[in-house]
């Protein structure tokens, strides 16, 4: 988790996905849950008004100190214990003992976890339906682009690139299909209290305030809730990485079937090499690749955090906390970088067209199907 961009956030940290998984984020979520909890005890009864709208007044990000609270999180393996104890010190004393009522440190954090998720899902979904837009384009624009298939990295037979382009499009909007229903069903506050044992009415307040689902069960040591997000996310990494590979392969020079545009400068065409003046790096696909050959280990990672002890667990459910901050970063990357990749991205029909000629079988016919199958994607897209 950082608040500054690194030397390699151009890559890893594209789009906007990357500014919803930072310190400063994860804290302002925390007191954003803090702030829930406090509204929810009012309304229950269980604390005074005027208390829960101080408390809700001191739960602003820049009135903390993040390099304090680092300091206090490696004295309780959470950060909880520091905010709590910093908020306390926010508002007036006899307001401070309704701070965190029946709440423990897992709650804040998995639901702030929930809210992260929730928030950065927003611009990803955004990208993620902009690259699907542009790959229905491909595929509407290139219908009858003929071109050679390969197959095990060999020529096959011919196909169209608007078939190409319309799996592309399939798999995009399968995998953002998941991550909508993730959303909508799966992210889901958490307010167990110390074993899970806390009644649900509290819960449903924030659920409410926070606009997340609320469970049957707390979940605090079932894990489902947040794999499922892992999982989705890993789904949508892996379809940008073929895209991506296809992409590499399509614009290799004794291909040339498809180049990258795209570029700060539109005289200097970006992708150039340090030693090599000759070159046109396909800087996207690279990109889209170097963020999703780094989530399927999280996506692992995530699955083995499901082990826990008994009520909650020693570890696995701390290790989550990076894991899911990396998870979306990277998947919001790579789906940043593809949609521009895909928006941007220049064929040549002649090139195919010749490519085809010279290749073995490629005088076969176009599938008959080709143009039906299509007009199923663009039609199930559109819906």
């Amino acid at each position: 988790m950082t608040s500054e961009p690194g030397l390699f956030s151009g890559v890893y940290a594209r789009g906007d996905v990357a500014g919803h998984v930072t310190d400063g984020a994860w804290l302002q979520a925390m007191l954003d849950v803090e702030a829930a909890l406090a509204r929810a005890c009012a309304a229950q009864g269980l604390i005074p008004d005027t208390a829960a709208a101080e408390i809700a007044a001191a739960c602003r990000s820049e009135r903390f100190d993040l390099t304090e609270l680092s300091r206090r999180t490696a004295d309780n393996a959470t950060p909880v214990v520091g905010l709590v104890a910093a908020l306390r010190a926010a508002v007036s004393e006899p307001v401070a003992a309704h701070v965190h009522l029946g709440a423990t440190s897992q709650d804040v954090m998995d639901t702030a976890l929930m809210l992260i998720a929730r928030r950065a899902l927003t611009p990803l979904l955004r990208d993620a339906g902009a690259a699907a837009d542009a790959a229905a384009r491909l595929a509407d624009e290139h219908r009858r682009t003929p071109m050679i298939g390969r197959t095990l990295l060999q020529q096959a037979l011919p196909i169209t690139f608007g078939l190409r382009a319309a799996g592309w499009l399939v798999g995009i909007d399968a995998a953002g299909d998941r991550l909508v229903d993730v959303r909508d069903h799966e992210l889901a506050v958490q307010m167990g209290g110390p074993v899970g044992a806390r009644g649900p009415a509290v819960a449903a307040r924030v659920a409410a305030e926070l606009e997340l689902a609320e469970p049957v069960l707390p979940w605090q040591a079932i894990r489902v809730r947040p794999v499922s997000l892992a999982a989705a996310l890993g789904a949508l990494s892996g379809v940008l990485a073929k895209i991506a590979r296809d992409v590499t392969l399509l614009a290799q020079q004794e291909v040339a079937e498809c180049r990258e545009g795209g570029g700060s400068d539109p005289a200097r065409p970006r992708g150039g090499s340090s030693a090599m003046s000759h070159k046109r790096n396909p800087v996207g696909a690279v990109s889209v690749l170097a963020c999703s050959k780094r989530t399927p280990g999280l996506v692992a990672a995530a699955l083995a955090d499901m082990e826990q002890e008994h009520e909650r667990a020693a570890g696995a459910w701390q290790a989550e906390w990076g894991t899911y901050t990396e998870l979306l970063a990277l998947t919001g990357s790579a789906t940043a970088w593809a949609r521009e990749l895909l928006e941007q991205l220049e064929i040549d029909p002649a090139r195919m067209r010749a490519n085809l000629a010279g290749a073995a079988g490629g005088d076969a016919p176009l599938p008959a199907g080709a143009d039906e199958l299509i007009t199923r994607a663009l039609t199930a897209h559109a819906r």
